[in-house]
């Protein structure tokens, strides 16, 4: 089984990896908890600082993931030209002009899925992102491919 495509990572398709990957983490959680316990309070106590708090805390971080995904997008050179992806029995291959790039399955950490991307990690904090919209229809093959080389509590993705 394998499967060959190409992938263009926009500032959108990397804000989308980002947003995820922060809001699924604690971190991301209690931040947004926190905010809307700020809220709360500003809703129950009519305290300025309670609303001026928590509208900060909800609206930083997407605000700054924002301008963050823009600047790697823009600044990081394997991002400028399409990445070339194989996905076969062996594992994940990638290149791009003459570099290549093997990991095989046994190494993969997770794989998700976000409202654009289908992610495989390769460590807690890399990844492997597959733009939906350049997978077209071979989306169900990467998914299948993905599901029969990683251990199911490994992958977590909704087609």
């Amino acid at each position: 089984m394998e499967i060959e495509f190409d992938v263009k990572i926009t500032p959108n398709i990397l804000y989308d990896y980002m947003m995820h990957h922060t809001y699924s983490s604690l971190a991301g959680i209690m931040g947004s908890i926190v905010g809307a316990l700020m809220l709360v309070l500003f809703a129950s106590n009519r305290q300025p600082i309670c609303l001026i708090i928590g509208v900060v805390i909800l609206l930083y971080l997407p605000w700054t993931l924002f301008l963050k995904s823009r600047q790697q997008a823009l600044n990081t050179p394997a991002f400028k030209k399409p990445l070339h992806y194989r996905l076969s029995d062996e594992g994940i291959e990638v290149s791009q002009d003459d570099t290549v790039e093997q990991m095989g399955w046994d190494g993969m950490v997770k794989a998700i899925s976000t409202l654009n991307s289908v992610v495989v990690y390769t460590t807690r904090t890399s990844a492997c992102i597959f733009p939906k919209k350049d997978l077209g229809e071979g989306k169900y093959k990467v998914i299948e491919i993905i599901s029969t080389h990683m251990p199911p509590n490994k992958v977590k993705i909704r087609g």
